[in-house]
């Protein structure tokens, strides 16, 4: 996997994008230059009136189409979907495209190209990026995987053969697990793999060994460091359990936290001591997101006075825990009955929770409940990137069950976060210990470009209602 601003991407992703990009700035040429080609008797003759703008033109129409296919979930790590649902994806990106790419026409009319070429761009970007997500599947599965072996048999070896996913392996394919004779051996014996008397190196070398994976339960006077070492030595890639599943599934896996991997970890900072870019970036965001979703919150405050028949409060108001455990009020539209919580005692939102009005059932599905919270972003309680922040009863009981759980409060809480897209709606100490996870990863790896990343794939979990209760 590549490492952009500290955010692991698999590098067929990356590729997979790159090739996109480059497919829809040859269409845009191709557009062009079929729309614009006539012919005499003896030659082909090109008259283009405007060659010198195809390049901008190619660029800002292949940026605005990734950009909207990313939005759509098309190139999240995780995507699981069949051929006809990855389609339907791509229609819609193309046709949010094509409103967006007449916008941009109409503020640049120094750019329009016309009808016929933006038609013949289209259908030539949208017939190859179909190609090319083919081919990317197909050789993602066969040929575009580094191999690995992982060092260990026992419980740390077993979470790595527990996972099922094939997007958890994407990039990659686990040759075997080895038995170095120490601890107990929970991994099921049909995936050892033995060395036949060959050294680690010889082993490595004979199967084309890309990465060794270091799973051992007990290291200390165990781990073969000298036989590691020489195969590092020689480059092959070494990472233990918690780098792998970092890399692979974009989460820090507490079950094997130790203080000592937060106290020397690479991270950990750059979220709290980057501050005024952060800021900065709240308020810009915040405040173009209020501008063009105030017509959306007068009809969603319209919607919830009449079904109330004018009776109860249509902002909803609760105690949220903060950054530095500081408590505030979070704003909300009010999406449950008014005696939702009329003994006082905080509850998980449950599936098909009978407390949900028809009004509110349909803001939380499209998250339009949340816009309110976009004032708590401006006044600097919030961040639009960040941890969702739980209600103090919760949080009490959260950290009394869950460790390292307080480390979430050191940066702000915010609007969207990795956990959020990466993970459905928790409502239990199983799920907020799985939300951690990608929290603290979101924490050790910060940059703009992650939150940036993770604006865009809020918009693909709003548009197909993933995890709303």
């Amino acid at each position: 996997m590549f490492r952009i601003f500290r955010h692991y991407i698999p590098k067929a992703l990356l590729f997979l994008g790159v090739s996109e990009f480059a497919i829809l700035m040859a269409s845009v040429y191709l557009g062009i230059t079929l729309r614009f080609l006539t012919w005499d008797s003896t030659d082909v003759v090109y008259a283009i009136p405007f060659y010198d703008l195809m390049l901008p033109i190619s660029v800002i129409f292949a940026m605005v189409m990734v950009i909207v296919m990313m939005a759509m979930g098309l190139y999240q790590r995780d995507l699981r979907e069949g051929p006809l649902a990855i389609l339907v994806r791509l229609g819609l990106s193309f046709l949010a495209g094509l409103m967006l790419m007449a916008l941009i026409f109409y503020a640049l009319p120094e750019l329009v190209v016309g009808r016929g070429i933006l038609g013949i761009a289209l259908l030539c970007s949208f017939l190859g990026i179909v190609s090319c997500r083919f081919l990317y599947f197909q050789r993602t599965d066969e040929g575009l995987r580094s191999r690995a072996l992982v060092l260990g048999v026992g419980e740390k070896a077993q979470m790595i053969a527990r996972l099922r996913r094939r997007t958890d392996f994407r990039g990659m394919s686990i040759v075997g697990y080895v038995d170095i004779g120490n601890g107990q051996k929970v991994v099921n014996r049909s995936k050892f793999v033995q060395l036949g008397g060959m050294s680690l190196r010889q082993y490595v070398d004979a199967h084309e060994i890309d990465e060794i994976i270091v799973g051992l339960d007990e290291r200390r006077n165990t781990v073969p460091i000298n036989e590691i070492l020489e195969c590092k030595m020689k480059g092959v890639h070494v990472i233990d359990v918690q780098t792998f599943y970092e890399r692979q599934l974009g989460k820090i896996l507490l079950d094997s936290l130790h203080p000592s991997n937060l106290v020397f970890a690479d991270g950990f900072t750059q979220a709290v001591l980057k501050p005024t870019s952060k800021r900065l970036f709240d308020i810009l965001v915040s405040g173009a997101l209020l501008i063009l979703s105030l017509p959306i919150m007068v009809f969603v405050s319209v919607a919830i006075n009449i079904e109330s028949g004018g009776r109860g409060s249509i902002i909803y108001r609760q105690e949220r825990v903060g950054k530095d455990g500081r408590v505030f009020e979070i704003l909300k539209f009010r999406s449950m009955r008014e005696d939702a919580e009329k003994d006082g005692i905080a509850r998980w939102a449950k599936s098909n929770d009978t407390r949900v009005t028809k009004v509110g059932a349909f803001i939380r599905k499209t998250r339009l409940d949340e816009l309110p919270q976009l004032i708590n972003v401006l006044k600097g309680d919030m961040s639009i990137i960040g941890p969702r922040p739980e209600r103090p009863q919760f949080v009490k009981e959260l950290s009394a069950d869950i460790p390292y759980y307080a480390l979430r409060h050191y940066v702000k809480p915010g609007l969207t976060g990795w956990a959020q897209i990466c993970y459905p709606y928790g409502a239990s100490t199983k799920d907020a210990k799985e939300k951690l996870q990608y929290d603290l990863y979101y924490m050790k790896n910060y940059s703009l470009f992650l939150d940036l990343t993770i604006l865009l794939e809020t918009v693909q979990v709003i548009i197909w209602g993933k995890g709303a209760r």
